[in-house]
């Protein structure tokens, strides 16, 4: 989702005095509510572009003011994860239907001293008091509808763990303060930002689920209407609760009267008197905020023709299955074969890595994930030998069976049909690297386009529905069943590919379990057929995740389609059935060439084009 924004030097010449000091000075001089935009100021736009070449660092995201404050913060001296630590707090601003406090992420890191690639799962986790059959209708028996009645709700609500992310990655490789990094964005949550159509036609496509709410329809519905495009959105409400973290930390999030707010809201949530949805309450009490941790988690790693490449282990299964769909895809000569025979071999490689996906991968703390075994030469060997030269598998294929593997062909093991995928494509992502050479890729999310709907009366932001990532029936043995405490497994794919245990490229997306198929086939087209980066990104996608149709963008159908069709391949084009929208993913990537070159990379169209940014410009100074 992309907005035009305010630039720092207008913002500065539109104010005076004491708010010129505000504006520039330390985080220290600032406390809540002292200062408010003037009444006739109107937020800017900076910049904005989708590559961006040079020196110093670099920041590339979705949103032109959240790339902005990022490379603000690497000239003022801050490291990687400084600056991306202040663009995710901005892109709770900008992008509220994307990512916030109310949600969660998965933060990788590469650290220049030790060369070692570092996690944080930041992934929500089910109240304790959460039963087996929360999304069971007790009137009809039945699970509620999907959307938008079991999104819409308190019960769809995991605990948040973006503040505990945000608190762990700045302990651990941070430079500054909590405090220090939210201070830009708390500015811009006051002063404001331009409404463009996307997040006017968001608001729009919501109209039903945020009128449900009085406080969201307080925040993002002011005046009976949607926020018009060219008109500046301020959210008082988020400054302050900024403000709060500011100055006391995460306990009133965690432990504290804030917490207390984000229960209220999820166990009664603030319905008004018209709304016809259902909004069935959630489970969440004062102790499961209390109990969140981020945890320390060793990355997944797999070579790929002389390539290293580092992902997020579960609970998100993104690491997993782009790290075996590699593996599969090894076994081939990619580049010496024509573009349709390629393809087929990328979207069976996915499909097969997708059927083990469903099978073993969840909750680490609740399944025993087999991730060794999933990550194996030895098992994509065998898992390869289901691919045919000349024609697509029938779908959804079976799983391989990881006790028995001796990397020879032989029959897959039997299965149900895996459970529908019910992830949303709304996510966001950064790519963040430094003058010293560190490196952060991080995906964070609050799930469906605008979360569960519910704003938290009175502190600017949306709660997430990630728990509508569960399987929504409890079915015994599946590895992504309802279990109190849970984390569900997720898509999000941030990954980092060291060349020479040096980093080469750092990328990721959103697009619920696209992610995994964009971050592939973005490898896919860098690595073997010889795209450069920004072509990479470019390039029209396919996803194939175990299903009997490949979701396509219209361009892709339009190149490869007939091609494809003659090795049985299903292509389907893509559209979200909420929004409509036909794009698969927004990735943002840093790829690293010689003398610490940068190439920072967003996309050119897909969701109105991203926001790349170099601290130092090729060519300038």
């Amino acid at each position: 989702m992309h907005r035009l924004r305010a630039s720092a030097k207008l913002v500065v010449l539109a104010l005076i005095g004491s708010s010129f000091a505000f504006a520039n000075g330390p985080a220290d001089a600032r406390s809540e509510g002292v200062l408010t935009a003037p009444a006739a100021y109107q937020a800017t736009s900076p910049p904005k572009h989708a590559t961006r070449i040079g020196y110093g660092g670099a920041v590339t995201s979705v949103d032109p003011d959240a790339t902005r404050i990022g490379l603000r913060v690497l000239r003022q001296g801050g490291n990687a994860t400084d600056a991306a630590i202040a663009t995710a707090a901005a892109l709770g601003v900008t992008e509220p239907y994307s990512s916030g406090l109310g949600g969660g992420g998965y933060f990788v890191h590469y650290d220049a001293k030790t060369g070692k690639v570092q996690t944080i799962d930041g992934r929500e986790t089910a109240p304790r008091a959460m039963p087996r059959d929360a999304f069971i209708d007790p009137k009809t028996g039945k699970p509620y509808p999907f959307t938008p009645d079991l999104v819409t709700s308190g019960v769809s609500v995991g605990v948040p763990g973006t503040p505990a992310t945000w608190q762990r990655a700045l302990d651990r490789w941070g430079t500054r303060s909590l405090k220090a990094s939210l201070a830009p964005a708390t500015r811009l949550a006051r002063h404001g930002f331009v409404v463009d159509k996307t997040f006017h036609g968001q608001t729009v496509d919501n109209k039903e689920r945020f009128k449900a709410f009085t406080s969201t329809r307080r925040l993002f519905w002011k005046g009976g209407h949607a926020p018009r495009v060219g008109s500046t959105f301020r959210n008082p409400d988020l400054a302050d609760t900024y403000d709060l973290l500011a100055r006391h930390g995460l306990g009133p999030f965690y432990r504290g009267a804030l917490g207390n707010q984000i229960v209220h809201a999820v166990r009664r949530p603030p319905t008004t008197r018209t709304t016809k949805l259902p909004v069935p309450p959630g489970f969440m009490r004062a102790g499961d905020l209390a109990r969140y941790r981020a945890i320390n988690r060793r990355p997944t790693s797999v070579g790929y023709r002389g390539y290293r490449v580092l992902g997020m282990p579960p609970s998100s299964s993104g690491g997993s299955t782009v790290g075996e769909a590699l593996n599969i895809l090894e076994r081939y000569d990619l580049a010496g074969m024509d573009d349709a025979a390629a393809l087929h071999h990328y979207l069976e490689a996915s499909a097969l890595a997708f059927a083990d996906r469903a099978e073993y991968v969840g909750d680490p703390a609740y399944v025993d994930v087999p991730l060794a075994d999933l990550l194996s030469p030895g098992f994509a060997r065998e898992r390869a030998c289901r691919i045919h030269e000349n024609h697509a598998l029938k779908k959804p294929t079976r799983p391989g069976n990881v006790a028995t593997y001796d990397g020879r062909c032989g029959p897959a093991r039997g299965v149900s049909e895996p459970a529908p995928d019910t992830e949303n494509i709304n996510t966001t992502n950064l790519t963040v690297a430094d003058r010293w050479g560190n490196v952060v890729e991080y995906t964070l999310t609050i799930e469906q386009t605008g979360g569960s709907g519910i704003v938290v009366p009175g502190r600017g932001f949306l709660l997430n529905n990630e728990l509508t990532d569960f399987s929504t029936e409890f079915v015994k043995g599946d590895p992504n069943r309802i279990q109190p405490g849970k984390r569900p497994r997720s898509s999000m794919s941030p990954t980092i590919v060291l060349r020479n245990g040096k980093p080469f490229l750092a990328l990721g997306s959103p697009g619920g379990s696209t992610i995994i198929t964009t971050v592939l086939q973005i490898l896919f087209d860098r690595i073997d057929r010889g795209m450069s980066i920004q072509q990479a990104i470019a390039a029209p996608r396919a996803s194939q995740r175990n299903t009997p149709t490949s979701l396509a963008e219209p361009a892709f159908v339009a190149a490869y389609g007939p091609a494809l069709a003659a090795y049985g391949q299903d292509l389907a084009v893509s559209g979200d059935t909420y929004t409509g929208a036909t794009e698969i993913g927004a990735a943002t990537a840093i790829e690293f060439g010689p003398a610490r070159l940068m190439t920072a990379v967003a996309e050119p169209t897909r969701r109105g084009g991203g926001a790349a940014g170099v601290v130092r410009p090729r060519g300038a100074g």
